[in-house]
């Protein structure tokens, strides 16, 4: 009898923790596993501003999928752009561009999300993102980029342009994006001693009325003093109406000449999740709390692309999109199909938040670890005493404490690695968001591959 195919889509939080406990739980045989995903490592996310700050290096934050004792999974290097539930078949493209198809048994859809992006004009041109591990290295390059070319002009219109700097989205990426490159431009300018420091300005926007309100008023207001006393502008109730190659327009009117557009604005699940036809609340797949799909055999969901219920909320409340979910989450889908295989009961998810942290840079922090509310030195303490805890790995663990003690007794550096530094980047040129099938086009992906066989 053949071994039942379990196929893993997405490599994030929610994936990779499924796939460890299912190595660690499956008696050898039991079952085939095959993980997709365009890398062959996971990216710890929450820490990608202290790469585009140059705090961390990349490796740091990307672990290594394949160092596992136990690795038994079979990793298929592409993206999933489809899935047709009843010939229970992923449509995969390789990072070569080949089209491949994937059978399965059982599916767990862990795809995570991409950035949120609205119709304003230029934006998708002239935005960029902080989602993936090439962005933040892009941005790193391209801010550095900007004092390089400011200090060798002699346009005092360029250096303006070139010298501020626009983050949008008040959320967790924008805030600590922005506090760690504005602390890294202010570092950085003392060794431009033809640049005035003054002409540095950084602006945070967002179109919410309070900054991180996850946090409560008590500490976002913290927060938002931090940002002001370093000189970020932050302007609520704002957002972007044009952005341009050498300018952004703001929602009030005001125009900013500007050359770094940094888009944050939230999240939404990946395409991936409407490429069948299921039922989706907020655009995330809607699951049982056993984080199964209704109404589709050996389907399940996990992670910022389903709406897993908040059993300990209630009142129809969905657990948020953080990695402190998405990582409990696979854990228990991995019981669960486990369980499925071995005809047991599935049990639901159910954790409660343990709390939340910023890290603003240097030694500014906020965080509320369960419910207790910190900030300056005790916060920071919590902050990266959390995100350290959390990695996979002893090496990476090794690494970002490596990199936090030597930025803490040597400072910043400001090297530029050249990272397409002839290719202006857009925002879509990281995601591959038009990559995915309509679920008219993946039906005709596999009638063919039927034919075909």
């Amino acid at each position: 009898m053949a071994r039942p195919r379990i196929l893993v889509v997405g490599a994030g939080f929610a994936g990779v923790e499924c796939v460890r406990r299912l190595e660690r739980r499956l008696v050898p045989g039991e079952a085939e596993i095959a993980l997709v995903t365009p890398s062959s490592y996971q990216l710890y996310l929450p820490l990608l501003p202290q790469v585009a700050a140059g705090i961390l290096t990349p490796q740091s934050v990307a672990v290594s999928l394949r160092r596992s004792s136990r690795h038994r999974t079979r990793i298929i290097p592409g993206g999933g752009i489809g899935v047709d539930p009843k010939a229970k078949i992923c449509v995969i493209r390789k990072i070569t561009d080949e089209i491949v198809y994937e059978p399965y048994d059982y599916i767990v859809l862990s795809p995570g999300s991409i950035t949120r992006t609205f119709d304003i004009p230029g934006l998708l041109d002239h935005a960029r993102g902080m989602k993936t591990l090439a962005e933040a290295a892009y941005i790193r390059d391209h801010v550095i980029a900007q004092l390089d070319l400011a200090d060798a002009s002699q346009d005092e219109a360029e250096r303006t342009s070139r010298l501020q700097f626009v983050v949008v989205g008040g959320g967790y990426a924008g805030t600590e994006t922005a506090a760690c490159l504005q602390r890294l431009t202010v570092n950085a300018v003392k060794r431009y001693p033809r640049l005035d420091p003054r002409l540095i300005r950084w602006h945070l926007i967002d179109i919410a009325p309070k900054l991180m309100p996850e946090l409560g008023d008590k500490l976002g207001r913290s927060a938002l003093e931090v940002l002001r006393a370093r000189g970020i502008e932050v302007s609520l109730g704002v957002s972007v109406a044009e952005a341009g190659p050498e300018k952004v327009t703001f929602t009030d009117g005001r125009v900013v000449p500007c050359r770094t557009l940094i888009w944050t604005a939230g999240v939404a699940a990946s395409p991936l999740v409407s490429t069948f036809d299921a039922e989706t609340v907020r655009g995330r797949l809607a699951v049982t709390p056993e984080m199964r799909l209704p109404g589709f055999d050996g389907v399940f969901a996990l992670g910022d692309a389903a709406a897993v219920p908040d059993l300990t909320k209630g009142g129809g409340a969905v657990c948020p999109p953080t990695a402190q979910h998405a990582s409990r989450q696979g854990r228990t889908l991995a019981d669960n199909l486990i369980a499925t295989l071995r005809r047991r009961p599935l049990k639901p998810y159910s954790h409660r938040d343990l709390g939340l942290v910023v890290d603003l840079g240097g030694k500014d922090a906020v965080s509320k670890p369960v419910g207790i509310e910190l900030h300056g030195v005790p916060a920071q303490a919590v902050a990266r005493g959390y995100h350290w805890s959390a990695l996979r790995t002893n090496v990476a663990k090794a690494r970002v404490m490596t990199n936090w003690m030597l930025n803490a007794v040597a400072g910043d550096d400001f090297v530029r690695t050249g990272f397409q530094a002839r290719n202006p980047a857009k925002l879509r040129d990281f995601e591959y968001t038009d990559t995915y099938l309509t679920p008219a086009q993946v039906r005709e992906h596999t009638a063919s591959l039927h034919t075909t066989n």
